[in-house]
């Protein structure tokens, strides 16, 4: 979490290049034909029971939601909504103009990086390289979950990529269910794009997932260094085109169509080293193109618990 590309930044890089080449800042918005993204809410909970949340946003705000007869919650593992604890930091999708919860993830978090070092013996303790934009991070794997990692995740080595989906309980992050299976190579020898996918196409279809950043946007892998600030960038498997931050993508969920102009506000590194498909709604083409903030990821109808979409990018 903590993205070092404050969004202010980015939308202002938006203005100045609509400037230079003498055109309007393009809307963030749909593109006709898209299914309308979901609603959300993003808070921390201040009353909650069997019918009602409350939430409160970073900026002090309360927002009240009905809770729909057949939502569901997630916190570390299914629970009630009504049993989620004050407090606990949540992403609501929500329907009908934000007043109604249609699925709650508490204290969710997503740890993607490279192992660095592994200790323990039950709950193991491994110390992740999140990339270069973003800071390093501990994560246990309690011993309850171990199996579950071990079966995607074989290679528990240094130099090895991790990707985990959990929860932060009192301050420690918890990995519980593996993101993805991991890449039998290392972080540091990605294979290289099949040299057909470079730059013949409007659009790319490969994996979308979400990432642990603030900044609503994208982050995406393919972006010159000096630009982004970023010496590990221009690394994917995928081949995509070179873009700078502030560029925007039509992003499309090919699972239900559901779509969105999203700006790019971070490197995507670590991203680009995964050459992983994602199997929602068929097998997708290897690669991940996109990493969306966590709210822009639940817009497009992401299930955070899942860690992926099937996807298709273009330019906005």
């Amino acid at each position: 979490m903590g993205n070092a590309t404050p969004y202010r930044a980015v939308d202002r890089r938006r203005m100045l290049a609509a400037a230079a080449l003498g055109r309007e800042v393009a809307p963030l918005e749909p593109a006709p034909g898209d299914v309308a993204p979901y609603g959300t809410v993003r808070g921390s909970i201040i009353d909650v029971s069997p019918h009602l949340i409350v939430v409160e946003d970073d900026a002090g705000e309360e927002h009240r939601l009905v809770i729909a007869p057949w939502a569901t919650a997630w916190r570390g593992a299914p629970i009630a909504p009504a049993e989620l604890p004050l407090r606990a930091n949540v992403i609501i999708r929500a329907l009908h103009g934000g007043t109604v919860a249609d699925r709650v993830w508490a204290d969710i978090t997503r740890i993607t990086g490279t192992i660095r070092s592994v200790s323990g013996n039950r709950d193991l303790t491994i110390e992740l390289d999140c990339g270069p934009h973003r800071r390093p991070r501990s994560v246990v794997v309690p011993y309850r979950a171990t199996g579950r990692i071990r079966v995607r995740h074989p290679q528990l080595e240094p130099g090895y990529l991790f990707d985990a989906i959990g929860m932060i309980d009192e301050g420690t992050t918890l990995a519980l269910l593996p993101a993805t299976s991991q890449p039998p190579y290392r972080a540091n020898a990605v294979p290289p794009p099949p040299p057909a996918y470079r730059g013949v196409q409007p659009t790319i279809s490969g994996t979308a997932v979400w990432g642990d950043f603030e900044e609503y946007g994208v982050a995406y892998p393919m972006l010159e260094p000096g630009d982004a600030g970023c010496e590990d960038a221009g690394v994917s498997c995928t081949g995509l085109p070179y873009l700078s931050l502030g560029s925007v993508l039509h992003v499309l969920n090919e699972c239900d169509r559901r779509g969105n102009r999203l700006p790019i506000v971070a490197c995507g590194c670590v991203a680009g080293r995964f050459c992983d498909r994602c199997l929602e709604c068929g097998t997708s083409e290897r690669g991940r193109i996109v990493e969306l903030s966590t709210t822009a990821y639940v817009e497009l109808g992401g299930e955070l618990t899942k860690g992926c979409f099937n996807v298709r990018v273009g330019l906005g």
